[in-house]
């Protein structure tokens, strides 16, 4: 699969100019719709001049604005799918040393660290990593597996970690306990959850840092969040993968313990010694 225009962007912010950068996070936070209007339209709402939508356009790799809106579509009509839609296609079967699913998932875990700055890695490190922070962790309906793994972690080694599980209600009751300095993460994939993305707007406007786990086409939540991680979920089967949210969760646990070495194994031995 090709590079969405999510993945390209995350590939090459750091690199754009100011204007061109405003044009990219004016994209993320209402992606795709608002690439899919006239390049005046963009423009006015990104604060930018049209040429310089026209040079943020071409520095994705577009030779123009239709095709970059061509790329767009492609990734809404992908995004829209349903599992009964990817049933009716045939589903790929392999004679070769391994299955197309293995191979499709192993160049999914690749494609998903490949598209994460260090940077933005280590900003994410530094949030969970903050004692005098609270974490809270959700997922959607197939995704909530991964938040509550990761809590279970995280939970370990630092204190402080809440997995908000139960009905949307109690997740709002949780509102009350977020503040500025919190971080909530959140796992949303396709086809996104109306309750999720209520909640990270209450969240949102409460201040709380909120950092995105989702798929290449871009849960509306991401215009909430402080980091986004694209993932790459599809894969030759009726339903999407998470395992590579599930991976990018193991390495993030793996560098928050380095981080808080000392409090982390300070934590683990004393629960050693309770058990």
């Amino acid at each position: 699969m090709a590079s969405s225009i999510a993945e390209l962007i995350a590939d090459r912010i750091d690199a754009m100019p100011a204007g061109e950068r405003r044009a990219a996070q004016t994209l993320i936070a209402s992606y795709p719709m608002i690439g899919l209007k006239t390049v005046a339209d963009f423009s006015l709402q990104a604060g930018v001049s049209s040429p310089t939508i026209l040079r943020f356009v071409s520095r994705l790799g577009f030779q123009n604005y239709p095709e970059f809106q061509s790329a767009l579509q492609d990734e809404l009509a992908a995004q829209l799918q349903s599992p009964l839609s990817r049933t009716a296609s045939p589903l790929a079967t392999g004679h070769g040393e391994a299955s197309p699913m293995l191979e499709a998932t192993l160049e999914n875990i690749r494609e998903t660290f490949r598209h994460v700055s260090e940077k933005q890695m280590r900003d994410i490190v530094l949030h969970l990593s903050n004692p005098r922070a609270k974490t809270f962790l959700i997922g959607g309906r197939f995704t909530d597996p991964v938040a509550r793994y990761m809590a279970a972690h995280l939970t370990i080694i630092r204190p402080n970690v809440f997995h908000l599980t139960g009905q949307e209600s109690n997740w709002r009751d949780r509102l009350i306990d977020m503040g500025k300095r919190d971080v909530l993460l959140i796992f949303d994939i396709r086809r996104y959850q109306d309750s999720l993305i209520r909640f990270a707007e209450k969240a949102h406007q409460r201040g709380v840092q909120i950092v995105l786990f989702t798929d290449q086409w871009l849960s509306p939540i991401a215009r909430f969040a402080r980091h986004v991680v694209a993932g790459r979920t599809a894969v030759p089967s009726p339903w999407d993968s998470s395992a590579a949210l599930f991976v990018f969760a193991e390495a993030l646990i793996g560098e928050v313990t380095r981080e808080l070495e000392a409090e982390s194994a300070r934590r683990i031995r004393e629960m050693e010694n309770l058990r």
